[in-house]
């Protein structure tokens, strides 16, 4: 092959399919009637990895002795930090070609196409024709979606099924890219898109805590490791919090989820003591079904009853695609339907390489701006909390009431004694501060924030300036200093390469970064513009509200209210919310508390969605001290609630009498 004296290649894919075992990871695809002396190669140069789609000619001889048209896609990925091993093999393979401009060019997308541009011009002569991210991974979802067989497929309880989809039916649809970081992605057409949100908890966030907590050095060997783990062993469930008895009279699974790394807070053991099959498995569930939230929340929000998942850290793993899948199940009743893609870790590659097909590169461009960007390291001022309407019983409802305990369970109060809950999270109080004590040996929040005070987590996070360079991602609205992956920027397996006050400042920033992404994806899907918190882990420590408001005020533009709940301290920002009485939450009976806080993901376990009655036992039976501790520590903790309930009622009761006095020149509040 003579690359050197080629003319731009013409990608040919008609007749396009995968061949080889289906279950196989990132199987060819064969090009049947692709012309075999055209070089194709396209790369994808992400925050982790560099990923690599080429074309490979077929050997075989045809009838009359000459060589048959045809050939293979091939698929080869790469740390990004062994860029030269990358090098050398596009050297090696003879990928590149000469353009019709007269200089060698390789199809190149990610943030790394502009960061390593001289790298590659100057060591292999080349030039990278750049193409934009978003426009690739969506080129990429649409070419195997619309044009090869059996590309997408459900994975449900173990069960993989391939599905077919008509390209009539096809748009729109969700698609959650997930790299170091998540993109979500709505696309309506084969050119047309829009990047509605993105979270910074993605792969990067698990490869990189997994680091830290089990020594590996590979995704693959931190895959490997869940699988033989369990997560029980470190996650707060329901029946180690209420007992079976009380879960079964309130029709409460014992397994659910109530707080990802939750046992630890009350466990005596350090990092060492946990097993790292354990923590492996605790990792996967906590971040997979976070991602899924945060996707069926989206997808519920604009209306699309199908989630395409793609992305290098899904992998084909199998409880990766169950927890995702029966996560989306769970939340939609079964409405919505999680689907994962063959190849799903270089869609931004085989988006690259359509663009031969015809010679302009930008085959695919976004519709319009995205409605809301991904996470920013400092997104906005902080919102002062203050009510900028007339106050009075009539204005207060409806809104959301968010209680962080271990976990954070939100709630719609339309009135007095009505409400509803309408969705937890397992990553509360409880998982920052149970990472925090195996991560920097902390033992309560309080010293957790002051160290957090101390540290920066830009040196733990991978910023979109890390991945593009100093002028971020202009065209979606992403500066260099937006925070595109937490902890992504973890490269050593050592714990002590890295300041315990930088690790608190990252745990805090993710915590507070994803209750209040959540918190405002819930009150837009109920239609709320109040949000009020609650909770041992926000009140009354200044810089998580400070932290959560910004958050608020980012993600809703300014349109949603935030306000604390907390102690006498903060009683001047309620306004007209007297006491909880007349916020219309006095009348929450026991047995309802336990359900507001307690249900925060589908349960527990990756591949064992329940445990039978039968094997299940009663709080009082459970003999690990750890969990008695706990539950007695949540008892009290509950009777305490109730005395500070009642204080603010009287409080409250001597503060409307003032307000309302004659003495005072008013006669209700304003």
């Amino acid at each position: 092959m003579n690359s050197a004296n080629s003319l731009p290649a013409k990608l040919d894919l008609t007749g396009a399919e995968i061949c080889g075992e289906l279950d196989e990871q990132n199987p060819p695809i064969h090009l049947p009637n692709q012309a075999s002396d055209a070089p194709l190669l396209a790369l994808d140069i992400g925050g982790t990895l560099i990923k690599i789609v080429y074309f490979k000619e077929s050997k075989e001889e045809g009838k009359n002795g000459n060589r048959s048209v045809g050939g293979k896609l091939r698929f080869v990925k790469f740390e990004r930090r062994r860029l030269d091993e990358c090098l050398e093999f596009i050297q090696s393979k003879r990928l590149i070609f000469r353009s019709h401009k007269g200089h060698i060019t390789i199809k190149a997308t990610g943030g790394g196409s502009y960061k390593f541009s001289d790298i590659f011009r100057d060591k292999l002569g080349v030039y990278l024709d750049k193409l934009d991210e978003m426009e690739s991974v969506v080129a990429g979802a649409n070419f195997l979606l619309q044009r090869i067989k059996d590309a997408a497929f459900t994975h449900l309880n173990g069960k993989r099924t391939p599905i077919d989809i008509s390209p009539k039916s096809l748009f729109p649809y969700l698609l959650v890219n997930i790299g170091s970081g998540v993109s979500i992605i709505k696309v309506t057409g084969n050119r047309t898109f829009e990047r509605v949100t993105g979270t910074q908890i993605g792969g990067g966030t698990m490869f990189g805590l997994a680091k830290l907590l089990t020594g590996c050095m590979s995704y693959n060997e931190f895959l490997k490791l869940s699988q033989k783990g369990d997560n029980v062993v470190l996650d707060l469930i329901v029946r180690d919090i209420c007992g079976e008895l009380v879960c079964q009279k309130q029709g409460l699974s014992a397994t659910t989820l109530a707080s990802s790394f939750g046992k630890v807070i009350s466990s005596k053991k350090t990092l060492a003591d946990f097993k790292k099959e354990d923590l492996a498995a605790t990792l996967l569930s906590a971040f997979t079904y976070n991602i899924a939230q945060i996707s069926f929340l989206v997808a519920s929000l604009l209306g699309l009853g199908r989630v395409f998942f793609g992305g290098s850290y899904i992998r084909g793993h199998m409880s990766t695609m169950n927890n995702i899948a029966y996560a989306i199940d769970f939340w939609s009743k079964g409405q919505m339907q999680a689907v994962f893609l063959h190849h799903e870790g270089f869609l931004g590659a085989l988006g690259a390489l359509t663009s031969y097909e015809k010679l302009e590169s930008n085959t695919f461009a976004s519709s319009e701006e995205p409605a809301e960007q991904a996470d920013s390291h400092e997104p906005s001022a902080p919102d002062d909390g203050k009510m900028t309407t007339e106050n009075g019983d009539h204005n207060i409802f409806p809104y959301l009431l968010v209680n962080i305990g271990s976990g954070v369970s939100m709630i719609e109060v339309i009135g007095k004694g009505k409400f509803e809950r309408i969705i937890g999270s397992h990553l509360g109080g409880g998982t920052i501060l149970g990472l925090a004590r195996l991560l920097t040996g902390v033992s309560s929040y309080e010293q957790l924030l002051e160290l957090s005070q101390r540290g920066d987590n830009l040196s733990i996070d991978l910023t979109v300036g890390d991945i593009y360079g100093e002028h971020g991602y202009p065209k979606i609205g992403l500066p260099a200093t937006t925070t595109a992956s937490s902890f992504g920027k973890v490269n050593s397996n050592k714990l002590s390469d890295y300041r315990p006050e930088d690790l608190a400042a990252a745990l805090l920033n993710l915590f507070t970064y994803n209750v209040g992404q959540i918190a405002y994806f819930v009150a837009n899907l109920s239609g709320l513009k109040r949000i009020f918190f609650r909770g041992a882990y926000v009140c009354g420590h200044e810089k998580t509200m400070e932290k959560i408001s910004k958050s608020l005020k980012y993600w809703s533009k300014g349109q949603v209210q935030t306000t604390f709940l907390c102690h006498e301290g903060f009683l001047g920002t309620l306004g007209a919310f007297w006491s909880y009485e007349n916020m219309g939450i006095d009348g929450l009976a026991e047995h309802e508390v336990i359900r507001e806080v307690l249900l925060g993901a589908p349960y527990t376990g990756g591949q064992f969605p329940s445990i039978p009655p039968s094997e299940q036992c009663d709080n009082d039976n459970i003999n690990d001290p750890d969990l008695k501790l706990e539950a007695d520590k949540l008892r009290m903790e509950n009777l305490l609630l109730k005395a500070e309930l009642e204080r603010l009622r009287r409080e409250n009761e001597d503060l409307r009498g003032k307000l309302t006095s004659p003495s005072n020149g008013y006669s209700k509040l304003h």
